[in-house]
């Protein structure tokens, strides 16, 4: 079962207003640095068999590299971490939408032996940012109910003011 957070207009995110040209993030760009990860913005030196292996160690389907290719090519804004000492994505994370009201969050990801020291946070922080700074205020995602405790601080509400996520599901017929 997922469940649907939203930033909405309603509530105050916890970060500074698009004008501001400073952001304070709970781990700053040079301690990434030099702990040895590295922020990328861009596909162009994702290794996307590596980011499959990610997806995969959390417990996504493996997913056919050139439909995450296309998928990324009409990605709004993304965000991943390069581990200095292998050259692979450990975090990613990436948004969609029209660019202008909406957006969600799809494929919030850290690679478990990375998981716990920041990281997670850090591609979150960063992406929410970019979207804010765009003027988009209506960020949605959907999660786990196992880790909505993870989004909470990050401003994200579950079923704001009743709304309630829906998902088309085309159910098969039972064959006889």
């Amino acid at each position: 079962m997922l469940s649907r957070g939203i930033i909405s207009n309603f509530r105050t995110p916890t970060f500074p207003s698009p004008t501001t040209t400073t952001c304070k993030y709970s781990i700053s760009d040079e301690d990434l640095e030099s702990r040895g990860f590295f922020l990328r913005r861009t596909i162009s030196d994702l290794n996307l068999d590596h980011l499959n292996s990610v997806f995969v160690a959390v417990g996504f389907p493996r997913r056919d590299p050139e439909k995450i290719k296309l998928a990324l090519e009409h990605t709004e804004s993304m965000l991943w971490v390069k581990y200095e000492k292998t050259q692979k994505p450990v975090a990613f994370a990436r948004a969609t939408g029209d660019g202008v009201f909406n957006a969600i969050i799809w494929d919030v990801v850290v690679d478990p032996s990375f998981q716990g020291i920041g990281l997670g946070k850090t591609v979150m922080e960063r992406l929410i940012q970019d979207l804010l700074e765009k003027g988009i205020c209506n960020i949605a995602l959907f999660s786990e109910p196992r880790v909505l405790g993870f989004y909470r601080p990050l401003g994200f509400v579950a079923d704001p003011d009743g709304i309630r996520g829906m998902v088309y599901s085309k159910k098969q017929k039972k064959k006889k």
